[in-house]
């Protein structure tokens, strides 16, 4: 019996090591929900990754604000996609990239030129990004002084559309999906300048398990190399070569506060 409990205790502390908390966000195509399932390309990705460890976590969809608070604040949570940058290397285990966006600054149809036009004028003009999301933090870094923040980037871009401010800083290859979701067309808008490239990772919150962190690296390596990542990507963004590489970086796995 005494046997019989330690085996079960052992078998219950592996389980709960292992377990860990997902989430993503309303982002199409990469990560959105559709008809209360998670789907998208991270998601799918993600998925088969999953598949590969045995794992049967959830995979929770929920407003990035709220995901990236838990990422900050709570040991065993992963959320994806996170974009890459020196801040968040010293706070999160970054595992990736499991994408590649740029970063574009857009304005309504027929206005980028007369923007452009500025020249330096042009930073003193409002943009909108999300709230919390490194496209806002790329509208500040390239010098804008007035950075409107909206708490979804369907409404970011009603705010654009509406006249609320005269450009919007988002991921490129969510724009067109983002507007579909409002009932627009996709050239509603029209690009600015690219602010940056910028690749997306899976992110891993401070003091998660560096067995399950080594876990998914193993896995996500897996995905890559037997080309069932590039299908996936190739899949939902037939317009983008797909990053074949696996970085894990940022803070060492298993770090505490």
């Amino acid at each position: 019996m005494a046997k019989g409990l330690l085996a079960l205790l052992l078998l219950l502390t592996a389980w709960q090591a292992r377990a860990i908390t997902i989430y993503t966000e309303d982002w199409p195509p990469i990560t959105f929900q559709h008809n209360g399932v998670p789907d998208g390309m991270a998601v799918e990705v993600v998925r088969e990754i999953q598949a590969r460890m045995h794992d049967n976590s959830a995979i929770d969809v929920v407003p990035w604000a709220r995901g990236y608070k838990e990422l900050l604040t709570t040991p065993g949570v992963m959320l994806f996609t996170v974009g890459r940058n020196d801040t968040r290397e010293k706070q999160m285990t970054l595992l990736g990239p499991i994408a590649i966006s740029q970063t574009v600054l857009l304005a309504r149809k027929g206005e980028a030129a007369g923007l452009l036009a500025l020249g330096n004028g042009i930073y003193h003009r409002p943009v909108g990004a999300y709230r919390g999301s490194i496209f806002a933090d790329a509208a500040i870094a390239a010098g804008f002084v007035e950075v409107d923040l909206a708490p979804t980037p369907q409404i970011t871009a009603q705010k654009l559309l509406v006249g609320r401010y005269d450009m919007w800083s988002e991921g490129g290859f969510v724009v067109a999906s983002v507007l579909k979701d409002i009932h627009q067309p996709p050239d509603a808008v029209e690009v600015v300048r690219v602010l940056e490239t910028l690749e997306l990772y899976l992110a891993f919150s401070r003091g998660t398990s560096a067995a399950e962190v080594k876990r998914w690296q193993a896995a996500f390596s897996a995905v890559k190399k037997d080309g069932s990542f590039k299908r996936i990507y190739n899949k939902w963004l037939p317009r983008d070569v797909a990053p074949m590489d696996v970085k894990l970086i940022g803070l060492q796995p298993g770090s505490g506060h």
